[in-house]
């Protein structure tokens, strides 16, 4: 699946591993970007129920949060664009705040 990202932030996560997040969030989010880039669409994110990757509501109504562990999340959302399906990265959240 295609991606980009919400901030500059999470692309310089992305790119170069550098970030003030905890390490444990970093790994996790290495490995949730992972399955992002190999899924197809997001039936491949709800088939890992490790993930839990669900629906948010509120504020958050039309966004998704896939799980980089315990505490963390990562904050998504699915755009439709000319060329096709994308998900937006938006951010990495403390679960417990």
């Amino acid at each position: 699946m295609r991606f980009r990202f919400a901030s500059s932030r999470l692309r310089i996560l992305y790119e170069t591993g550098v970030g003030r997040y905890p390490p444990e969030a970093v790994t996790g989010f290495f490995r949730v970007m992972a399955i992002i880039a190999e899924a197809v669409n997001e039936r491949d994110l709800y088939a890992f129920k490790g993930l839990r990757y669900e629906k948010l509501k509120g504020d958050r109504s039309g966004q998704h949060s896939l799980r980089l562990n315990t505490q963390w999340r990562l904050i998504v959302s699915s755009l439709l664009e000319p060329d096709g399906r994308i998900m937006l990265i938006i951010e990495i959240v403390d679960h417990h705040k």
